[in-house]
């Protein structure tokens, strides 16, 4: 149950040699933009290449978050309600790898945020957006700091088939983040 601000663990590269496993300040907000600049988590596909915000990063600083899943709320008369989702291979869960983007912030703090874009249908009852999930085949290519425009980008990266997801309905209590174990993961009955 990762809040955002907090540190989150990142693949990252800025040669085609060398990965990084850190963690980043999920919380992106450049050195440059100053104390008072926003501090999102997400950043949306739409926009993201160019950005001011977010294009410099997008062009020489990509990153993956690794995950196994996501929660997300949908709104309803009765309130908000959580879902968790995640994928499977075979009979096991599977890593999930959300496109992202890092900058260095303040006092050279690694920083990153979450790239997202339109649910895919079988999400879009929940929620209107969601993380950009990558398939496995082309992680090197979305780290690969020689793709440096959207079109290369576009034309050398795939999703994860939205066919691989599977949705569960879960507690309220990942609504608050003192609440981070794995119970927060099993699924409830929507009369719950």
């Amino acid at each position: 149950n990762v809040a955002p601000g907090t540190d989150i663990d990142v693949i990252s590269g800025l040669d085609p040699e060398t990965v990084y496993f850190s963690p980043m300040r999920w919380g992106f907000r450049p050195g440059w933009a100053g104390a008072k600049a926003p501090s999102p988590i997400n950043a949306r596909a739409e926009s993201v290449a160019s950005s001011r915000y977010f294009r410099g990063a997008f062009a020489h600083k990509r990153c993956l978050v690794p995950a196994d899943g996501w929660f997300e709320w949908s709104q309803t008369g009765a309130g908000k309600v959580p879902y968790y989702i995640t994928a499977v291979s075979g009979d096991e869960p599977a890593v999930l790898f959300f496109a992202g983007l890092w900058e260095y912030g303040e006092g050279d703090e690694p920083v990153c945020a979450i790239i997202t874009e339109p649910a895919s249908a079988p999400l879009a009852h929940i929620h209107e957006r969601q993380p950009v999930v990558l398939d496995r085949a082309c992680l090197a290519q979305w780290l690969d700091p020689a793709l440096e425009n959207r079109e290369a980008v576009r034309a050398s990266v795939q999703r994860q088939p939205p066919e691989s997801y599977q949705v569960r309905r879960v507690s309220q209590a990942v609504n608050a983040p003192r609440n981070d174990y794995p119970e927060l993961l099993e699924a409830v009955s929507d009369e719950a």
